[in-house]
């Protein structure tokens, strides 16, 4: 089903659902394993003192120190309200699923559960969908009926075109906040040429790449069957042979050496990613991620 053309009474019961799945998800436990990998990211300025012995040098303000000719250093304090945009792409490759769930729904259930964590710790939260474009941005803000509508919007919202482009999408994103947030990127990243993008937008922001796959994409088998397709984001009809071993094959092969590169991409810019695909628990996957991440903090990563 695609869910872009669910009935108003459909979406208002699958936003529920949703908010009901997630909102028993989000546990002391879970508040508290979001709190020790979000949490403490940003710093807010809060005074200046006289420097003492032991004072990171790299704290002193100079130009009060060339005025009073005796060395500042500036203070801060740890900021607790954190800003998490959700970034999600709408792109024709995102209304596909062959099993439970379709891409898009999937989307929507990640994306409410780290809202709903973040409405119980005081952040705010806000949405950007894009395709080749952007298609709807909800400024950050706090409250439930806030995210009520965020889930409402990524279940109901007709994208305009049925393109990818994650480059541009990052690039927009960047003009828009103009403090450091934690951004849930959400895509099948079935795109190219968006390198450059992701390094920029790490350096600025807490970036949390998810790449969300159908059980089909990363393993297709050979069946004696032909199948029909509809390519959305190209607007192409056609045919495969199942049946058709080399095909298949080179498909896997392309795929999966894809995957790996966009895997590489992210560790060598020492980015903590998720990867989910339309069959997966979304919650374990969400709490071995955090686990992780925790990990790699204390160690000082």
């Amino acid at each position: 089903m695609c869910l872009n053309k669910m009935n108003t009474y459909e979406i208002i019961k699958k936003v529920r659902d949703i908010e009901i799945k997630t909102g028993k998800l989000v546990s002391e436990s879970f508040q508290g394993q979001y709190l020790s990998v979000f949490k403490g990211k940003g710093m807010e300025f809060a005074e200046v003192r006289e420097y003492v012995v032991g004072d990171d040098v790299r704290t002193i303000d100079w130009n009060i120190t060339a005025r009073t000719s005796k060395p500042y250093v500036k203070k801060f304090n740890e900021e607790r309200e954190l800003t998490v945009m959700v970034a999600c792409d709408v792109s024709g490759s995102h209304i596909f699923g062959t099993k439970n769930k379709m891409k898009n729904e999937l989307s929507a259930e990640l994306a409410a559960l780290f809202m709903f964590a973040a409405l119980k710790t005081g952040d705010k939260t806000g949405l950007y969908l894009f395709s080749d474009s952007t298609e709807l941005y909800i400024p950050p803000k706090k409250g439930k009926n806030h995210i009520l509508r965020i889930i409402r919007e990524m279940i109901a919202y007709s994208p305009k075109s049925t393109g990818t482009n994650i480059s541009e999408a990052l690039k927009n994103i960047n003009h828009i906040l103009k403090r450091k947030a934690v951004i849930i990127f959400i895509s099948d990243f079935m795109d190219n040429g968006f390198e450059k993008a992701v390094k920029i937008t790490e350096q600025k922001h807490d970036l949390i790449p998810v790449i969300i796959n159908d059980k089909m994409e990363l393993n297709l088998t050979t069946h004696p069957a032909l199948v029909s397709y509809i390519n959305l984001e190209k607007n192409e009809r056609g045919y495969v042979d199942l049946s058709d071993k080399y095909l298949i094959e080179k498909y896997n092969a392309e795929f999966k050496t894809k995957r790996e590169n966009l895997k590489k991409l992210f560790n060598s810019q020492s980015i903590d990613f998720m990867e989910i695909n339309t069959e997966s628990d979304i919650f374990s996957t969400v709490v071995s991620f955090f686990k992780k991440r925790k990990i790699k903090i204390a160690k000082g990563k």
